[in-house]
């Protein structure tokens, strides 16, 4: 590829990432599929592309399609709960995140909403809601006729919908949540720890089989209170805890001298804590390494 071809493709690599990540869930899967994009535009026949963003937008979704296809059999069998990799997004990463609804479409709450849906459903959802194809541009991308993206567009939604509404308090609100827990879980003060959670409470963690973590979500305020104590006593003297922006809200960062442990994002409802997602397994937390490391 020449380099002006190639400087055209970097253009548009950010907003592709942001497509595939959404699609995915994996940030190490979104840069391989970026990768395989640039790949066939190199190879392609130039002539034949008028449109090179429209061109690649289809090309990575339906990288994105076959993958999730093969994913679904992948997650079937994985040990324990399977979550989303996180992102730090305070470097525009995944795109600008001036609104809430632009930082609640790159949730972690989204995204695990979003394993509801089928590949193509995900696909049509992602390029409306997050991207703002109209129905005539996503039947161009997925080679459906538009009325039929409709219709995948209105399940999808109602499926998203038919889950319990959520709800994102003020970032300040959020910003005083995430401190507080922080300070106690630093302390293991459970009695500041119950303050926070709401009394149906679910902790998720994602190990991955790579290290140990609960393989079933533990739910409601007695029970993950009593998890975090087992969490504080075994392990609460190596930890260093610290704030971060992931997936647009503030996360907290578990460390273990140099070494990221885990990453914590949260869910709220009625200004407590309502979920609790924790990402240990070293291959996905890769990629968030490498982000703060550059920072």
């Amino acid at each position: 590829m020449s380099t002006a071809l190639a400087e055209e493709f970097e253009t548009h690599r950010p907003r592709l990432f942001g497509l595939a990540y959404r699609m995915l869930g994996s940030a190490e899967e979104a840069e391989d599929t970026v990768q395989d994009a640039y790949l066939r535009f190199s190879g392609a026949d130039r002539a034949g592309i008028t449109h090179p963003g429209a061109w690649l937008a289809k090309v990575v979704t339906n990288l994105c399609l076959n993958r999730l296809t093969s994913a679904r059999a992948r997650r079937e069998s994985y040990v324990g709960t399977w979550l989303p990799e996180p992102v730090v997004t305070v470097d525009g990463t995944l795109g600008p995140l001036e609104s809430a609804e632009q930082r609640d479409a790159v949730s972690v709450a989204l995204l695990v909403l979003l394993e509801r849906l089928t590949p193509t459903e995900r696909a049509v959802y992602v390029l409306r809601e997050a991207f703002g194809y109209g129905h005539r541009e996503i039947a161009d991308v997925l080679d459906l006729s538009e009325a039929n993206c409709r219709q995948l567009h209105r399940r999808a939604l109602t499926r998203l919908e038919s889950a319990e509404s959520r709800f994102r308090p003020a970032p300040d609100r959020q910003r005083e949540l995430v401190a507080s827990f922080l300070s106690a879980a630093r302390n293991g003060d459970l009695a500041g720890l119950e303050k926070l959670l709401a009394d149906e409470v679910t902790w998720w963690s994602d190990g991955g089989g790579k290290v140990r973590a609960a393989l079933r979500p533990v739910q409601g305020r007695e029970k993950v209170l009593r998890f975090l104590l087992g969490i504080h006593q075994k392990y609460g003297a190596d930890l260093d805890f610290a704030v971060a922006e992931i997936n647009g809200a503030d996360a907290v960062l578990l460390r273990a001298g140099d070494t990221l442990y885990g990453v914590v994002a949260f869910e709220y409802r009625d200004g407590l804590i309502r979920e609790a997602w924790t990402v240990m397994n070293p291959d996905k937390l890769e990629f968030v390494r490498r982000q703060l490391g550059r920072s």
